[in-house]
């Protein structure tokens, strides 16, 4: 049996004392994971303390999402790019490069792209 994984983890990591909001996104995205994950990153957000949140974003397992996936994902980075200090994504594969100059667009913060995950949260830090 081939199952098709698909989705966002969600979750806060401390690394050296510094906490950052996390998110694993693997294979095609749908507009049905975001039903799911909108409210959950809605809630994770707004339990937030801190005025300005780090994220780390894992899209090494990643392959894009369904076009109205993908305008799920816009309306969610307008309506919390502010919140957003720093986005590091961890990838590998050329199109994310592009997609984090596009995000910087829509985000108050810093966006940066990373080939290597140990960068990526050394930067966040």
């Amino acid at each position: 049996m081939n199952l098709e994984r698909h989705g966002l983890s969600i979750g806060i990591e401390r690394t050296n004392g510094n906490f950052y909001l996390s998110l694993k996104a693997q294979g095609t995205l749908t507009h049905k994971d975001y039903e799911k994950i909108t409210p959950m990153i809605d809630a994770a957000l707004a339990e937030v303390k801190e005025p300005k949140v780090k994220v780390f974003i894992d899209g090494t397992q990643l392959n894009g999402w369904e076009p109205r996936a993908a305008w799920d994902d816009f309306k969610l980075g307008l309506k919390h790019g502010n919140e957003f200090e720093k986005i590091a994504l961890y990838g590998n594969k050329d199109w994310q490069k592009m997609a984090t100059k596009i995000g910087g667009w829509f985000v108050s913060g810093e966006i940066k792209y990373f080939d290597n995950c140990d960068d990526a949260i050394a930067w966040l830090n």
